[in-house]
């Protein structure tokens, strides 16, 4: 522990890491394959040439024209009809290794990615995703397959053998269709308007491709089908929804397009250029490092000296405004100390009340001083909310009286307030809406299914989990049929187990990210259902308890044997591996799978919390400040902002005491975090942070999400949520269907409901009663 403490505690670097949809296409194609499998790259070649030897006259597939290579593609199309599996199966892999660039005929790996693109277009060209979407369908409803995997006693990498060669298939057609090229020929561009518009429409089976995806994941999570390889599964959703939907420049573009449609200012910026522009903050002391600090300045003084402020404050000699000038009164002040709800202090919880006196000025390195920008990155926000209550403490300050909800009227009010209300308007902000109903619709019936079968398999892939024997098995696609027998095997399998769970939380991370995101931007009911069902699941905890572990052992964990990765395993000699190759890892200073993960589950994070005070509490509940501080300790600029946005929003209930105790933190969060006007969330005075109803909070949302739905997609229409139609015209218009004998009586109906009843015309002038 105390080791870890003092690695910890060391400066880490800056990290040169730029965010984005994904990895470089490489890194994602050698994502798609464990080591374990490294053996079948050889047998889809040979089942490949074994036929086409009989069909090519002796010549290799490079040498073929165009024409030629259809007419191949025709037959194992065909082949892939027939009903014996084995046969299907050795189809199926000459496919793949179409898919994967006849790797035997390329001499680099750029000659493998160029053949396996220019090969891919073509299987889409021929038809055939549709095939394999047909054959992936009979495996998933295979109920002798799933009876056969649910008695054996362990699952390996022979269950899944079927499964597996169509999902990398799958994957290979839409990731390599996904990303565009500069030299991309524009039948190539077309083909992958109509692949993206296909995958998104409800054209196989009547829903979108990505519900056939959910569907085997829940019945993985279900314990139904244990043989599923989840991690394939899991990165070709992602890739499916990035695809389909559009990642973070698609989302931006959408948004600027919605708001020029409904006349509305446009964004004042980019978030993800913004925070490309941020240099990362140097972390503030670990808790050991405060700890030995306060036991030394015991050791050396016998009287006890007031608390000090920090060096960032010291720097500009600027007054504390969190401290009074008695600093004993300060010290003995209850509301000082940490709430009672955090319950005993944990000891790496000790930097939220150690505060240390700081070495005489002389000796302060310039390194540690705090410049503050001439500018703040981010262009201020407010929300409705906000008018509301400035306007209605403004009214009742000069007038005397309130007007309720109205935020349109100033009269009565001094100049400069209607000055304030016009700066706090231009900073409104309103929900767009852009289409991706079809997804939402599909995943409504099983939403909550869908969400805690990721959250699960989010939890069973986190470093931070033991294992346990009633948890679902992830590894059904890595194990090898014969356990490893040497040292050497062993550590290989090790990395390979490490590295598959690291790739199932970077695509679980993303694909939840960008569920949020888009269905926030569609409407924002939709985002708000998804978020409660995460909550429900118990998502902010599991998100917690992923960061409170060593984040810079895992942002630089070495997982990978990259002799291994495709496409560099099929191009060159294998070497040897040793125990120190297996150790060396790659050169790399930080491994981007998993600070992507981290990124992306702070934001997940954020989005659940942000204006949520019942969630928010949460976050207080589950002692996240410290968990969070230590994640400070890795420099990324993008990394820290998420952070630094979770810390500032639950500072006013951690007491003033925790906010004299981090001054570093708070001047980063001042610096780098966007503000909202009439937002004193470094003082704790806001209206939002007296106790809260949290239970009703969550009832009331709930309430709400459940007459959206019921309106806009409950088929038996509800009488009270039906739309009234007020159109005299329209409602006379109507043909209404009348009884045979109505013609008879309609004249007594007439005399009897309409002229004899008296109208009193006065009572439409007199309220209501209540």
């Amino acid at each position: 522990m105390q080791a870890e403490d003092m690695e910890s505690s060391m400066e880490s670097p800056n990290l040169e890491f730029e965010y984005g949809d994904t990895d470089t296409l490489t890194a994602e194609l050698s994502e798609l394959y464990s080591y374990t499998e490294e053996p079948e790259f050889a047998l889809n070649r040979d089942y490949f040439e074994e036929d086409f030897r009989t069909h090519s006259g002796g010549r290799r597939w490079t040498e073929l024209t165009v024409d030629e290579q259809r007419a191949y593609v025709m037959r194992l199309l065909d082949a892939l009809e027939v009903t014996d599996r084995d046969k299907r199966l050795k189809v199926a892999r000459a496919i793949l290794y179409l898919a994967q660039g006849v790797f035997d005929e390329c001499d680099t790996e750029g000659d493998v990615l160029h053949w396996s693109r220019h090969n891919v277009f073509l299987l889409y060209d021929m038809g055939i995703f549709t095939a394999l979407l047909e054959l992936l369908s009979m495996e998933i409803d295979n109920n002798q397959a799933c009876s056969s995997a649910v008695r054996k006693p362990a699952i390996s990498l022979a269950d899944s053998t079927e499964l597996r060669v169509l999902l990398s298939i799958m994957y290979l057609m839409v990731e390599t269709i996904r990303v565009q090229t500069e030299d991309d020929q524009p039948e190539w561009r077309a083909a992958r308007e109509a692949f993206k518009t296909e995958l998104g429409s409800p054209l196989y089976s009547g829903e979108p491709f990505a519900l056939l995806l959910f569907t085997m994941v829940t019945k993985f999570c279900s314990m139904n089908a244990p043989h599923f390889p989840m991690k394939k599964v899991l990165l070709l959703l992602w890739k499916t929804l990035l695809f389909t939907m559009g990642g973070f420049q698609e989302l931006q573009e959408m948004k600027v397009r919605s708001r020029e449609r409904l006349n509305l200012p446009p964004l004042p910026e980019d978030s993800i250029k913004v925070v490309r522009a941020m240099r990362a903050a140097s972390p503030p002391a670990t808790a050991m490092e405060l700890i030995e600090q306060q036991q030394q300045q015991k050791r050396g003084r016998r009287s006890r000296r007031p608390l000090v402020k920090q060096d960032s404050l010291d720097t500009y000699n600027e007054r504390d405004p969190f401290k009074n000038d008695d600093a004993r009164d300060e010290e003995d002040d209850p509301e000082d100390t940490d709430s009672g709800i955090e319950g005993e202090v944990d000891p790496l919880d000790r930097d939220v009340i150690i505060q240390p006196t700081p070495p005489p000025p002389p000796l302060k390195p310039p390194t540690e001083r705090v410049n503050f920008p001439k500018g703040l990155p981010w262009a201020p926000k407010v929300r409705e909310k906000d008018i509301e209550h400035f306007l209605e403490t403004s009214r009742n300050k000069f007038i005397g009286f309130t007007l309720g909800n109205d935020t349109e009227t100033l009269v009565g009010l001094p100049r400069p307030i209607h000055e304030s209300v016009k700066t706090l308007k231009q900073g409104e902000e309103e929900v767009e809406e852009t289409p991706a109903e079809i997804l939402y619709v599909g995943m409504l019936p099983n939403l909550s299914q869908y969400v805690i079968a990721l959250l699960k398999l989010l939890l069973a892939a986190a470093p931070t989990s033991k294992a346990k024997t009633d948890s679902i098995n992830i590894l059904a696609d890595v194990l090898p049929e014969e356990m490893p027998i040497t040292v050497l095997q062993s550590m290989k399998l090790g990395i390979d187990v490490n590295r598959h769970k690291e790739i199932i939380v970077k695509a679980i991370s993303a694909l939840l990210l960008l569920l949020l995101k888009h269905f926030k931007l569609n409407h924002i009911y939709q985002f708000e259902i998804v978020s409660q069902h995460l909550v429900f699941a118990n998502c902010i905890p599991l998100i917690l308890k992923f960061f409170n572990q060593n984040i810079m052992s895992y942002i630089s964990a070495k997982n990978s044997i990259c002799v291994l990765d495709f496409p560099h395993c099929v191009v060159h000699e294998m070497p040897e591996l040793t125990a120190e190759s297996l150790e060396a890892g790659d050169a790399n200073q930080f491994c981007w799978r998993n600070l992507f993960s981290c990124i992306n589950l702070l934001r997940i994070l954020n989005k659940l919390t942000k204006w949520k005070h019942s969630r928010t509490m949460m976050l207080v509940v589950f002692k996240s400040a410290p968990i969070l501080k230590r994640a400070l300790k890795v420099k990324q600029a993008m990394m820290q902002l998420y952070v630094l946005k979770l810390l500032k929003i639950q500072t006013k209930y951690l007491g003033r005491q925790w906010r004299k105790s981090n001054m570093k933190t708070m001047s980063a969060i001042y610096q780098k975090v966007r503000h909202r006007l009439n937002d004193d969330w470094a003082y704790g005075n806001d209206i939002d942070a007296r106790p809260w109803d949290f239970q009703a909070e969550e009832c009331a949302l709930r309430e709400s999400i459940e007459r959206f739905s019921s309106r806009r997609y409950d088929r038996n229409k509800n009488g009270d949520f039906t739309p009234v139609d007020n159109c005299l015209q329209s409602v006379l218009g109507q043909r209404v269907e009348l009884p045979e004998d109505f013609h008879y009586s309609y004249e007594m109906w007439l005399e009897r409901e309409v002229f004899s009843q008296p109208i009193q015309w006065e009572g439409l002038l007199q309220d209501p009663k209540p």
